[in-house]
């Protein structure tokens, strides 16, 4: 690993969020309820001195509602993740949060205000004209930057329909997309944790970004799979190839899990939970 960085190959302290959730201390004699006073000024303060930690969760959902551009859905996600964080906690430590870090600050802050921030990104280019006249016809100079610009941006902007309860197959198969999903957000954590890889290092931005870029087409063709009516269709190229890197990813994590032998029985609970969840 020291050859992807330099700061790689040592091995992490474990970190734990849930030390202590206790509304009430019976025992503090300065004040039985500090968890709640500590837990407000956090509250408060987050934007100032973890406005990191809330900006890479945002813009995270922010790209995965630019991706599925159905706000339900990405509820099932957000909600799920949160569901497979309490599911392993007894495995990663930094899964281990308190009930209000999960749904106070994690899925009604963090991840409602990246949702809302992509699903509006997604109806204003959705209602977006699109005039592709060429460089050379444009008046001003202005017009020549905003179209070699717009040479970046899609030709059309397709609005992607899942409609998970239109059979049972359907069903299905939005489950299925939901389950791959879920599973290469959990990679992200296995992997830091297995191959010793800091929070902050470089290599785990990388990676998400490269998931990102390849995670658009696969979602588009997976979506016109799903629209497409034919009685003989095929799921396209980059949707088997993100199916193969995250098995891979799965592999690497259970191959460098440091013994823990319960992996992937875990998994396949948390499988079946996220079924029950959504049906």
């Amino acid at each position: 690993m020291k050859f992807l960085h330099p700061d790689l190959g040592v091995e992490l302290p474990e970190r734990s969020y849930g030390a202590d959730c206790r509304i009430y201390i019976p025992e503090n004699p300065t004040s039985r309820f500090k968890n709640v006073y500590v837990w407000i000024f956090l509250l408060h303060l987050a934007f100032v001195f973890y406005s990191t930690s809330f900006t890479s969760f945002s813009v995270g959902w922010w790209g995965k509602a630019i991706l599925i551009r159905n706000q339900p859905l990405l509820w099932v996600l957000s909600i799920g993740f949160e569901l497979m964080e309490f599911t392993f906690r007894h495995m990663l430590p930094n899964f281990n949060e308190c009930w209000w870090d999960s749904i106070i600050l994690d899925i009604l802050t963090c991840n409602w205000f990246g949702i809302w921030a992509g699903m509006h990104t997604v109806r204003y280019f959705d209602g977006k004209t699109y005039e592709w006249v060429g460089i050379s016809r444009q008046p001003n100079i202005i017009g020549k930057v905003k179209r070699t610009l717009g040479q970046f941006t899609p030709a059309q902007w397709d609005k992607d329909e899942w409609h998970p309860l239109l059979g049972p197959m359907r069903f299905v198969q939005v489950l299925s997309l939901c389950i791959v999903f879920l599973t290469v957000e959990l990679n992200t954590f296995f992997l830091k944790f297995c191959l010793w890889i800091p929070p902050r290092n470089p290599v785990i931005v990388y990676r998400l970004i490269l998931w990102w870029l390849i995670a658009i087409p696969t979602i588009r063709e997976y979506n016109s799979y799903l629209q497409d009516r034919k009685p003989v269709k095929k799921v396209g190229a980059f949707c088997w190839l993100s199916l193969a890197i995250c098995i891979v990813e799965l592999l690497i994590g259970i191959k460098f899990g440091h013994g823990d032998a319960t992996l992937v029985g875990n998994i396949l609970v948390v499988h079946w939970s996220d079924t029950g969840f959504i049906h």
